[in-house]
């Protein structure tokens, strides 16, 4: 047996962990039932998007909310858009308070399992919305696309059987009480790391309960905190990756260089760096990054508390929406366009519809690289619409 075979087969096992069933599955269907339906999707984008929008539509007539909508008698896409309005966090507030309350399906189509919250990038408050177990496994299915389809693109399966450094946010910082009951919730990114316990056992260093229990704090010094528990664990380890939001990443490393005097890239060899949560990733990041992490590839993942949206495709700095599981649409001001019919250099703001969240505006500003292809550019405020416009004036010819 060549290595690459016995290192395919190992990742398989891996990734087989992360799967909800039991039984025996080969390792080809494992990987591709992460990939495969997304690979299908960018096939016909259209089509996927009205699949997207049935198996949506069958969670939202489920709910009171989707009934006063008309869900149920909703059938493609122009009827969804002229029934449902497009919402934003401070409109769904009177709803989530009812699923506090109780009544969940108010809102959603079944009961919470948890709640999390974001980082605060909208502004000083950071927005709590509830996490439906279909959610969640969106999230796990969705986010492994990133590893998966980049180790069968590769063909470089270190990065599936390897340590991931997690270098995660905190998963418990507050309480809410839910139909009476006090419940802890805390960051996305976190939470999302500890409920989805095969992957931490497997491959996240630290777990998640571990760096939960250095406090909840956010500021430098817990920080460097966790930065410390993530180098000492890992030091003795197989450590082939790390995921998260880019500027922690960056941190850490930072936090290696003043501490220890060492660059990650001295102590491992990182086969792929999985960098969310911020825009320009390989533009503002990619440079500073292979300082300190060597020439590892830099793999975009487009994420959120709200859902895992898309992921890098290949090398060009762009991601690719995840069509099978999400409905995108984009207001570019004097019209809605689904986001596949955005034609080269077109942008707006970016509406999403999941699981949970009919025709969300989830305040995220996208451009068309064309063929699939996009980047998220920031934040909709005026310095962002400002700096876009800017770099559109003087850099447009690149697009």
């Amino acid at each position: 047996m060549d290595g690459v075979t016995y290192k395919a087969i190992e990742a398989t096992r891996v990734v087989k962990c992360m799967l909800p069933q039991d039984e025996y599955i080969d390792a080809s269907t494992v990987l591709k039932s992460f990939v495969g339906p997304w690979y299908q999707s960018l096939e016909d984008p259209a089509k996927a998007q009205e699949a997207a929008l049935l198996d949506l539509l069958k969670s939202y007539r489920a709910t009171e909310y989707g009934s006063s909508h008309s869900a149920q008698s909703i059938s493609s896409i122009a009827q969804y858009q002229a029934n449902f309005p497009i919402v934003n966090y401070k409109a769904l507030q009177p709803y989530f308070k009812q699923v506090r309350e109780g009544n969940f399906k108010a809102f959603l189509p079944e009961a919470p399992e948890t709640w999390v919250m974001t980082r605060g990038s909208t502004g000083k408050q950071s927005k709590v919305i509830p996490a439906t177990p279909t959610h969640l496994r969106q999230i796990y299915l969705c986010g492994a696309r990133a590893i998966v389809h980049f180790a069968m693109r590769k063909e470089n399966f270190d990065v599936l059987t390897g340590n991931i450094l997690n270098l995660n946010f905190p998963s418990s910082v507050h309480t809410l009480t839910q139909d009476g009951k006090e419940l802890r919730y805390g960051y996305s990114s976190g939470t999302y790391a500890r409920l989805n316990p095969e992957l931490s056992q497997v491959s996240l260093l630290p777990r998640q309960e571990d760096i939960d229990a250095l406090g909840s704090g956010i500021g430098r010094a817990d920080w460097e905190k966790r930065f410390e528990l993530a180098y000492q664990q890992g030091l003795d380890k197989n450590v082939t990756a790390t995921m998260g939001v880019t500027p922690v990443i960056l941190g850490f490393a930072k936090y290696l260089q003043h501490r220890y005097g060492k660059k990650p890239k001295d102590i491992w060899k990182f086969q792929a760096l999985f960098c969310t949560s911020v825009p320009k990733i390989h533009f503002r990041y990619g440079p500073i990054l292979h300082k300190y992490f060597g020439q590892a590839p830099i793999v975009e993942m487009y994420t959120a508390t709200e859902g895992v949206f898309g992921q890098q495709y290949d090398d060009l700095p762009y991601i690719t929406p995840n069509y099978d599981s999400y409905l995108f649409e984009v207001d570019i001001g004097k019209e809605i366009k689904m986001l596949h019919d955005l034609k080269r250099g077109e942008w707006g703001r970016l509406i999403v519809s999941s699981c949970m969240l009919p025709r969300y505006d989830i305040g995220d500003m996208v451009e068309s690289a064309g063929k699939n292809h996009f980047r998220i550019f920031g934040r909709r405020n005026t310095q962002t619409l400002l700096e876009h416009r800017l770099y559109r004036l003087f850099l447009g010819w690149m697009l």
